[in-house]
């Protein structure tokens, strides 16, 4: 490892799935992303690394603290989905990131290195950023803030709507000016997620591209993957410029999968707010020039929550507080088959207006098993069944419930599953006593507040 400490730049997308990388980076082949191409031909691909929850906030939280959501009790994006007459009730859960979670802004700052944090924050109680204040970045570690938001729909889509040429400049200003210490950088897009606006010439190329559909290659959101792509370039021929290249790791994932109908997703089925694959599959592409192989790709499952132990020890920085993420490093170093999870565990008991029902889930040994919450608390007209089980090796796409003829696999998983919620102390759902099935479930958006939609 080099003697002097390395800069950390951390990449993060947002409702991006690993289909939407370009074919060299194992997307489909609609996505064009040359410059994460490039990315990942210079340094390391995990092939299957995947969210440690399928919205937004805890699978951020977990990249931040190494903490898997559950234990945090951050299991939503916040504020949550509005629900009327739920079978089940939901726990009361942490809507934001404590200031006591020690996050990668806090352990590197204590270590003597610059921070920053630029673009989507979303583990406040609230998106009216307010520098300073607790649970905003700077009570989190980070030194200098740049806060973004998603746009308004009716945003000029010619102007940059999701400030993904602003948060460019900012880090390439920041990432490239005189120092006397390493820093640590994360930029946070709020692209990909909607409202989908991207420049017309750009979606208009690829509405002329064969695959463009309306429910998975939107060619839309190929326009916003391009121009979150260019700024990913522009970042990198900056480092080169400045000389920072060589000493500065560079880190590109996403928080989970993205938007779509969880049926139609291909190759993986799934999608946001659910826990089959498309939902929880996300891109991991790290790049240190002279430090780690080139043209890697590393096959074993991993998580969000294992950045933050990776970074750490890459850095050689101490960490008295136990995360639930494993370091990735000698993987990344020396390649290998040695698993860092004998397990891989998700916990979602929450309604989302764009998912399907609240869940958990499993993977160990090629076998995924997910445990649907309302027939397993015995909820009244419940329509999915207790558990599905697929065998991930033979069906990645999920296509095969095997937990009829596999049941006593299905029952090992299932008491695994459970087992690991009582060690994190996951909170668990229960039965609706007010409950009335004559009703219908309304499971809606928040309010929309505007004041948290407009440019800062």
């Amino acid at each position: 490892m080099a003697t002097a400490p390395p800069n950390i730049l951390l990449l993060i997308a947002d409702d991006f799935g690993v289909h939407q990388l370009g074919r060299t980076s194992g997307g489909a082949g609609f996505f064009a992303t040359p410059h994460l191409d490039q990315l990942a031909a210079q340094g390391v691909r995990f092939a299957r690394a995947y969210a440690t929850a399928p919205v937004c906030s805890p699978a951020r939280a977990s990249l931040y603290t190494g903490m898997h959501p559950a234990r945090l009790h951050l299991t939503d994006f916040i504020p949550g989905s509005v629900v009327d007459n739920p079978p089940l009730l939901m726990p009361e859960w942490q809507r934001g990131l404590p200031v006591s979670a020690i996050t990668l802004g806090d352990a590197f700052k204590a270590a003597g290195y610059h921070t920053a944090h630029f673009g989507k924050w979303h583990l406040a109680p609230d998106y009216n950023y307010q520098p300073g204040r607790a649970m905003d970045p700077e009570s989190q570690g980070f030194d200098e803030v740049f806060v973004t938001r998603k746009p308004r729909p009716e945003a000029d889509p010619e102007h940059d709507p999701h400030h993904v040429q602003a948060l460019t400049a900012r880090a390439i200003e920041y990432c490239t000016r005189p120092r006397d210490r390493p820093f640590l950088c994360v930029v946070a897009h709020n692209s990909i997620h909607r409202p989908e606006l991207a420049p017309a010439r750009v979606i208009e190329k690829y509405a002329r591209q064969p695959g463009a559909d309306e429910t998975m290659n939107r060619p839309v959101l190929a326009a916003m993957v391009e121009e979150m792509d260019k700024g990913v370039g522009r970042l990198m021929e900056a480092l080169a410029a400045s000389g920072r290249g060589r000493d500065t790791l560079v880190i590109f994932t996403a928080d989970h999968g993205p938007v779509g109908p969880a049926d139609t997703r291909q190759p993986l089925r799934g999608a946001k707010a659910d826990l089959y694959e498309g939902g929880l599959r996300v891109p991991l592409l790290l790049r240190w020039p002279g430090r780690i192989p080139t043209g890697a790709v590393r096959e074993q499952p991993v998580t969000g929550a294992d950045l933050f132990p990776t970074v750490l020890e890459v850095a050689k920085i101490k960490s008295a507080e136990p995360v639930d993420g494993s370091s990735l490093w000698p993987m990344i170093e020396n390649g290998g088959h040695r698993l860092v999870h004998d397990a891989l565990f998700w916990h979602y008991p929450h309604y989302h207006h764009l998912g399907i029902a609240p869940a958990g889930a499993i993977q160990a040994d090629g076998w995924k098993l997910i445990e649907w919450f309302e027939p397993s608390l015995g909820a009244a007209g419940a329509l999915t069944p207790r558990c599905e089980l697929f065998n991930l090796e033979a069906d990645p796409a999920e296509t095969h419930d095997l937990a009829p003829t596999e049941r006593t696999h299905c029952e090992q998983l299932l008491g695994r599953l459970r087992d690991w919620r009582r060690s994190v102390g996951a909170q668990e759902m229960r039965l609706n006593p007010h409950f009335d099935p004559r009703q219908p479930t309304r499971i809606l958006p928040p309010a929309l507040d505007t004041s948290a939609l407009e440019a800062p």
